[in-house]
C-alpha cells in the first residue's frame, strides 16, 4: 500500500512538530500548515488522506472555514478530517462535526490518541475488499465504492456519516445507543461523545430526509437511541 499522506494544520509549532513527529514514526508523509489559507492551498494540490485540523487558526479562515471549504471541493470533499480542538469549545466541536468532521481530539492531548485516531478513521475509510450492496427500501449503500443512493440519486456523504449509516442500515429496525453506535463506527466508546453521534445523525438526516423535521429513514427511540426503517 503506497505510504498515506497526512496534512497536520496547527499555528503552534510545538504542536506541529511532536503530532508530526509521531505521525511519521507510524509511517506516514506528513504535510504542515500554520493558517487556513495554507492548509486549504496545500490540501488541494497534495490531495491528503487525512488532515488534522486545529479549529482555532490565526488570521484569514479559522478552522470551521477551512473544514467547510474542504467539503464544498468536490476533489476533497471527502477527506477525512479530525479536528484538535480546546475542551471549552464543545459548541466549536459540534459546530465542526456537522460541518462535517469525522472525528476531534481535545487538548491538551496525547500524540500517541491522534496516532490512535487518525489509524481508526483511515482504517474504516478505506472500504472493503469484496463488492457488497446494501438495501433498505430504495436506499442503496455500495460498500465497495463507499457510494449511497436514494432512489437513484447519490447522496454525498462524509466518511463518518456512511460509516454511520452503513451500521444503522446493516441492522435495519434494531435500535441502538449513542454509546453503541459510537463503539460500532470508532472501534471504541469515547466519553462524551453522545452529542457528536446527535451531530452526525443530524447531517444524515438533513441529507436523506425529505423533511428533516419529520424524519422517516432514521428515527429517534426514545429513551434509546436511534434506529433506521424503511418509510411506509
Amino acid at each position: 500500500m503506497p505510504t498515506q499522506t497526512i496534512l497536520v494544520v496547527d499555528d503552534a509549532p510545538h504542536i506541529v512538530e511532536v503530532v508530526s513527529d509521531y505521525l511519521k514514526q507510524a509511517g506516514f508523509r506528513v504535510l504542515t500548515a500554520r493558517d487556513g489559507q495554507t492548509a486549504l492551498a496545500i490540501a488541494r494540490h497534495e490531495q491528503p488522506d487525512l488532515i488534522v485540523l486545529d479549529l482555532m487558526l490565526p488570521g484569514g479562515p479559522d478552522g470551521l472555514d477551512v473544514c467547510r471549504g474542504i467539503r464544498r471541493d468536490p476533489t476533497l470533499a471527502e477527506t477525512p478530517i479530525i479536528m484538535l480542538t480546546a475542551r471549552v469549545e464543545e459548541m466549536d466541536r459540534l459546530i465542526g462535526l456537522e460541518l462535517g468532521a469525522d472525528d476531534y481530539v481535545t487538548k491538551p492531548f496525547s500524540p500517541r490518541e491522534v496516532v490512535a485516531r487518525v489509524k481508526a478513521v483511515l482504517r474504516r475509510t478505506q472500504g472493503t475488499a469484496a463488492p457488497a450492496v446494501i438495501r433498505v427500501g430504495n436506499l442503496c449503500i455500495d460498500l465497495s465504492t463507499r457510494t449511497v443512493t436514494v432512489g437513484g440519486t447519490v447522496v454525498d456523504l462524509t466518511p463518518t456519516e456512511f460509516d454511520l449509516l452503513t451500521v444503522l442500515a446493516q441492522n435495519a429496525g434494531r435500535p441502538f445507543t449513542r454509546a453503541q453506535l459510537m463503539e460500532q463506527v470508532y472501534d471504541v466508546a469515547y466519553t462524551g461523545y453522545d452529542r457528536a453521534i446527535d451531530s452526525h445523525i443530524k447531517n444524515l438526516r438533513r441529507k436523506l430526509e425529505a423533511d428533516a423535521h419529520k424524519p422517516q429513514w432514521i428515527v429517534t427511540v426514545y429513551g434509546i437511541g436511534y434506529k433506521l426503517e424503511e418509510p411506509a
